[in-house]
């Protein structure tokens, strides 16, 4: 998987198709990302104790094949590709922008 925590991504498949966030997690044994403001999902609390129960959302993970990085010079989605320099990998979109 080539996103981190931290970059601005575009889905561009699926319910949510056309919105952009910043990536809050990523799960790599499942090949997900979980996206700010993206894929929200509700869940009932019953009330416990303090708490008082009720309805809450939550972002929800979402395949990392149905996103792009967002180019920050740019500002268009983009696919990723590696380069090394001085015995670092680094990524680089593909208009050959630096990403990192």
């Amino acid at each position: 998987m080539n996103l981190k925590v931290g970059d601005k991504v575009k889905v561009i498949a699926g319910k949510d198709k056309g919105k952009e966030g910043t990536i809050i997690k990523t799960l790599r044994d499942a090949n997900k990302v979980v996206i700010e403001d993206v894929n929200i999902g509700k869940k009932h609390l019953k009330a416990q104790g303090d708490n008082q129960g009720g309805i809450i959302e939550f972002p929800q993970a979402i395949d990392a094949s149905n996103v792009m990085i967002i180019d920050p010079k740019t500002k268009k989605p983009t696919r990723i590709k590696h380069e090394i320099k001085d015995n670092k990998k680094i990524r680089v979109s593909a208009s050959g922008n630096k990403l990192d």
